[in-house]
């Protein structure tokens, strides 16, 4: 497996599966353009895992302007705390080990550019991505709120100092 930040084809591969992963909501043709522009416009940096094509990813938010953390200074303030988004590996590679060298690579890199902390949001009733979030350190509660685009979900924002 090779670790490594995500190229545009990487992040057209990885998005077109995501899409095809969920045919029935059109959220993520609209997540896909927002991810691949965070990237281009170095607002976030996204990391993947390539077993012949990429097969997961994790992505660090950089910049306020991007829709998750939009105005949100406590999660993303591009220079002492990032926002690690978008945690996801293909079923058939969980639990060997891959989100934790992607966790790794991401957090060397925040680090590589002066950022602190790490923030991270999870909604309430996701307890298995909690206790998944809880194992790489995010254990810091920071605040909850309802996220009115996402059908009126609780969303638990937690932290953790890198």
């Amino acid at each position: 497996m090779e670790y490594r930040k995500a190229t545009k084809s990487d992040l057209e591969i990885i998005w077109n599966k995501n899409i095809n992963s969920h045919p029935e909501d059109e959220r993520w043709k609209r997540w896909k353009e927002e991810y691949i522009a965070y990237n281009e416009k170095g607002q976030a940096v996204t990391f993947v895992a390539v077993d012949d094509e990429p097969v997961g990813e994790i992505t660090i938010l950089l910049s306020q302007e991007c829709k998750p953390v939009l105005k949100k200074a406590k999660l993303c303030d591009g220079k002492t705390i990032a926002n690690m988004n978008a945690f996801r590996i293909e079923k058939k590679y969980e639990g060997q080990g891959h989100i934790s060298k992607l966790v790794k690579m991401a957090e060397e890199f925040a680090r590589s550019i002066g950022i602190k902390e790490l923030s991270i949001g999870v909604e309430e009733n996701e307890k298995r991505n909690r206790a998944i979030y809880e194992h790489f350190g995010f254990t810091e509660f920071m605040f909850s709120e309802v996220d009115h685009d996402e059908g009126d979900a609780i969303v638990l924002y937690y932290k953790k100092t890198i």
